[in-house]
């Protein structure tokens, strides 16, 4: 099985690299399955068997999630978007796109509002396919640690008050209605200026998304011994005047300041938890008495958790200055 999550990583990868070089003719199935050496028949119920999705709605998907993001974000005529990703005429987008956000594409080019994109898969999902690490190769990487002031900002995000860890919070949230991973990632990602967005102009999965724990008494207690809310959602420009989904929250979160521990890009398949390891061994051992500062556990005050293993790894934690005179 692990070798098909490989193969599909290949295929979901060429599909996009295809959607955003206009190449739709050379972007069949057959195509792909050639390309992997096995049948149209196999490679399609395999990748039905690993995403959940049939091939030909995935690929539909993703098309329209790059197309509405040129509708958002240039001039170029619906035609030109409509050719541009494989669909036949204006008429055959504008339905298909109506069909899948609600709107037609006009409407949405007038009002971009929140929808639901098709985000990109991930085969090597640790937390939903359970796979872990693949490997035990130690990290040679050390771990930087630095202090920042982040301006003032908002935070649009969805919460939990019981769960406990990543996993344990997607599991609860897929059992309430339209706050699953699928439609909460989606509609984050057909937001427009996220401030930890890749350009604002890629239609994938955890572009500008983040894992958040905000300080609260009313949430469970974490691993530091602190009362938290876990949170997903998305860093937006302090003066952001754009629509908030109905099952998400908007805060002000104000200039701050922070300690940050970061490890650079790594093989998730081969590092993934030794990095895991690593990190978390740097946070405990870090030796605030010296450094001027403490972690603040003050009510509202938010810890962003980056996870990204093509970039980085990092925790980005609430501090205040410690009063000497104290």
């Amino acid at each position: 099985m692990y070798e098909w999550h490989k193969k599909i990583k290949i295929i979901i990868n060429e599909i996009d690299k295809y959607i955003k070089n206009y190449n739709d003719e050379i972007l069949t199935l057959r195509f792909i399955s050639e390309k992997l050496g096995y049948s149209e028949f196999y490679t399609t119920r395999k990748f039905k068997e690993i995403t959940g999705m049939k091939f030909k709605d995935y690929l539909r998907k993703r098309k329209l999630a790059f197309a509405l993001k040129e509708v958002r974000d240039s001039n170029k005529s619906l035609l030109n978007i409509a050719l541009d990703y494989g669909f036949s005429s204006h008429e055959v987008f504008t339905r298909s796109f109506k069909k899948t956000y609600g709107l037609t594409p006009t409407e949405y080019r007038k009002n971009p509002k929140p929808v639901v994109l098709r985000t990109k898969i991930n085969p090597f999902d640790r937390y939903f396919l359970g796979l872990g690490e693949i490997g035990m190769i130690k990290s040679t990487d050390d771990i930087k640690i630095y202090f920042i002031t982040i301006p003032k900002h908002k935070f649009l995000h969805i919460k939990n008050y019981e769960s406990n860890g990543y996993w344990d919070f997607w599991q609860k949230q897929n059992l309430i209605l339209g706050q699953d991973y699928e439609t909460i990632c989606g509609l984050l990602d057909s937001i427009k200026g996220k401030l930890d967005d890749n350009n604002g102009n890629e239609a994938n999965c955890g572009s500008g998304q983040i894992m958040a724990y905000i300080n609260d008494p009313a949430g469970r207690v974490c691993d530091w011994g602190i009362p938290r809310i876990e949170c997903f959602g998305v860093r937006l420009p302090f003066d952001y005047k754009g629509e908030i989904p109905s099952q998400m929250f908007m805060i002000d979160i104000p200039c701050a300041e922070y300690i940050v521990f970061e490890h650079s890009a790594f093989d998730y398949e081969q590092e993934n938890y030794s990095v895991e390891e690593k990190i978390e061994k740097a946070m405990a051992n870090f030796d605030y008495n010296n450094s001027g500062y403490c972690i603040d556990t003050s009510k509202g005050r938010i810890m962003y958790f980056y996870y990204n293993p093509e970039q980085y790894f990092k925790y980005i934690r609430p501090v205040r200055k410690i009063n000497k005179q104290n």
